[in-house]
């Protein structure tokens, strides 16, 4: 018998090659006016986004904003401030996760000129979002964050005071996601390695939380058979639509997966790492996950051998040589074996590139996210912490 749990969907997922020519019919039925927020670059480098363009320009009145780098809340209320009066009936994501999660939040803070700050957990004024929100469709041009199936508006204001959290409520969910594999051919191999490392994480931790349920397994599960064999695909060939479509679909079950069932350490470290140094969230995910998954494995070994995250790790193992037949001691150093190939054959940046320093890793331990790191399947020691970090400076 199952155990209690409560899962949050997503309203309508548009899957498959060609299926961005569903979108001016979607807009449509929402009324004529648009506000497009795009990434700082991937839209103008693909001609299938310059086709949307076109496409979106000739039907509607559009008015564009382009996010670089990762979204602010001082971005979030000038656009807010300056489109109130436009009042779009829809606002159109195509982007990466930063394009996603600034969609996200200027849709629902338009209807009340609100700023991001009222709401934004943690550094805001704890006010209870409870607004009306205009309509938001999202098209995804990466597979990483899974932020178009989230209800997370992610923002970060980095620097020695700087912070990374959430604007979080249900009805920031898009209306329409448009996940079309062939908008992905044009990242390239860093993008593709950094994104995707990030929806493996969110796979594998949301997997392995205490908060994991039959629901956020199944989908979390179905994910990790496709990437297994799809990152490393796409990183060595970003032409192969194969695996650009299982990397899309991936993605974004682990923003269900993740807004369900929690996350864990990498990304509990993943916070305070994104809010006082410039690395890129995916960056962050791909350069910890192996020392992180190491972490874990061998603090559960010694001091919880029966916590059932153990043999779920065992198990992912498994899926990247499913013909060996390995017991679990086997599988979890396939996991970690072939984590730490990733790692190697993507060039998973060191920290120390960023500007991170040992001076640094008190301080980036004692801010750790709660919320991510509180569903991680053990409790690490600070020397754990202290070692991990270490080891990736």
């Amino acid at each position: 018998m199952f155990d209690n749990f409560d899962f949050a969907a997503t309203p309508h997922i548009h899957f498959g090659v060609g299926k961005r020519e569903m979108l001016v019919n979607l807009i449509q039925d929402y009324g004529n006016k648009v506000l497009l927020i795009t990434g700082g670059k991937s839209f103008d480098d693909s001609a299938l986004c310059h086709q949307l363009w076109h496409d979106l320009s000739q039907t509607f009145e559009v008015r564009r904003e382009r996010v670089s780098g990762e979204p602010c809340p001082q971005m979030i209320d000038v656009w807010v401030a300056q489109y109130q009066s436009f009042a779009p009936d829809v606002v159109l994501a195509i982007g990466g996760g930063s394009a996603v999660d600034a969609a996200k939040a200027v849709a629902g803070l338009l209807p009340s000129g609100d700023s991001v700050m009222c709401y934004l957990e943690g550094v805001g004024e704890g006010k209870i979002f409870n607004s009306a929100t205009t309509p938001l469709i999202a098209v995804p041009t990466t597979a990483g964050t899974g932020g178009e199936t989230s209800k997370n508006a992610v923002l970060s204001v980095i620097g020695e005071d700087g912070f990374k959290k959430s604007f979080r409520d249900v009805s920031l969910v898009a209306k329409h996601i448009i996940l079309d594999p062939e908008l992905t051919l044009t990242c390239s191999p860093q993008t593709t390695a950094a994104c995707g490392m990030d929806a493996f994480t969110q796979l594998l931790e949301s997997y392995v939380s205490i908060k994991a349920s039959p629901m956020s397994d199944a989908l979390a599960w179905s994910g990790l058979e496709k990437v297994v064999n799809a990152l490393p695909a796409a990183f060595d060939d970003g032409s192969d639509i194969q695996a650009r479509s299982d990397m899309l679909y991936g993605s974004s079950l682990s923003g269900l997966t993740l807004a369900n069932a929690g996350l864990g350490s990498v990304h509990g470290l993943a916070s305070p790492l994104g809010a006082y140094f410039p690395i890129p969230h995916g960056v962050v995910c791909g350069s910890l996950l192996f020392e992180a998954t190491k972490t874990n494995v061998h603090a559960m070994q010694s001091r919880d051998a029966h916590n059932p995250a153990l043999a779920k790790y065992a198990k992912v193992g498994r899926l990247f040589a499913p013909e060996m037949n390995m017991n679990e001691n086997e599988a979890l150093k396939m996991l970690l074996g072939m984590l730490e190939i990733w790692q190697q054959h993507m060039q998973m940046p060191k920290l120390s590139e960023f500007g991170v320093s040992q001076g640094d890793v008190d301080n980036i331990i004692d801010n750790i996210s709660g919320g991510s790191y509180a569903t991680n399947p053990i409790v690490l020691t600070k020397k754990e912490l202290n070692d991990l970090l270490c080891a990736r400076l």
